[in-house]
C-alpha cells in the first residue's frame, strides 16, 4: 500500500527472487524497438548490468535492433517472471555504455563468445551454417595465441535509459497489483494504475 519512493531497491529485489526462483535466465528480458516504418520488433536479451543509470545488455551494433536503436534512441523492455506471477515493464531512451564499461563485460565472456562477436554479421542474410562456421575459425586462428582479444568496435552495450518503470503483481480473480514509477526532473513519482 506505500511503494518506496524509488524503483530500483524494488528492482533489485524482484530480480533476486528470481534468481532463486526461475529454472534459467532470470536476467531475460524482451527487448521492444521500432523499424522506420514503426513497426515494432521484439526478442529475448540477457540484462548484464543495472543501476540508477538504467539497464544494461550487449550487442551487435550493426544488428537490426542495433540499427533501430540507432534510429529511434528509445526502447521498451519487459521481465516476465512465470514462477512468481510477476512482470516488469520498463520504458526509455537508450544511451550507449563506455567503451570501459564495454571492454569489461567483453572480456570477462568465455574466448569463444569472444570470437563469436567477431564472426557473426548479426541480423544479415546468411548463406549456409557452414559460412557461419569458416568465419569462427579464421578469427580462432588469427586471434591464436593473443591473451585479450579486442573488443569488434561494431559490438558494445546499451543501456536503456527509464521514464517509466511499472511493477505488476498477480493476484486473485485477476485484480493485479500495478505500481508504476515516472521520471521527472525532480526524481521519481509513483502511482498505482487498474490492472
Amino acid at each position: 500500500d506505500n511503494p518506496p519512493q524509488e524503483p530500483m531497491a524494488i528492482f533489485a529485489n524482484w530480480l533476486r527472487d528470481a534468481e532463486a526462483a526461475e529454472i534459467s535466465d532470470a536476467n531475460a528480458m524482451a527487448l521492444a524497438t521500432v523499424d522506420s516504418e514503426g513497426l515494432p520488433n521484439v526478442r529475448v536479451v540477457l540484462l548484464k548490468g543495472y543501476d540508477a543509470r538504467g539497464f544494461v545488455f550487449y550487442t551487435n551494433l550493426q544488428s537490426q535492433k542495433g540499427q533501430e536503436i540507432e534510429a529511434s534512441g528509445r526502447a521498451a523492455l519487459n521481465f516476465h517472471w512465470k514462477s512468481l506471477a510477476r512482470q516488469v515493464r520498463i520504458r526509455g531512451t537508450i544511451e550507449t555504455v563506455s567503451g570501459a564499461e564495454a571492454d569489461t563485460y567483453y572480456h570477462s565472456r568465455a574466448r569463444q563468445s569472444q570470437l563469436g562477436a567477431w564472426a557473426s554479421a548479426q541480423s544479415r542474410p546468411l548463406a549456409d551454417r557452414a559460412t557461419l562456421e569458416t568465419a569462427y575459425q579464421q578469427f580462432d586462428e588469427k586471434y591464436q595465441g593473443v591473451s585479450e582479444i579486442p573488443r569488434p568496435p561494431h559490438w558494445s552495450g546499451r543501456r536503456v535509459v527509464p521514464a517509466s518503470i511499472e511493477f505488476w503483481q498477480d493476484a486473485a480473480f485477476r485484480l493485479h497489483d500495478r505500481v508504476v514509477y515516472n521520471r521527472t526532473p525532480q526524481g521519481w513519482t509513483r502511482g498505482r494504475l487498474y490492472p
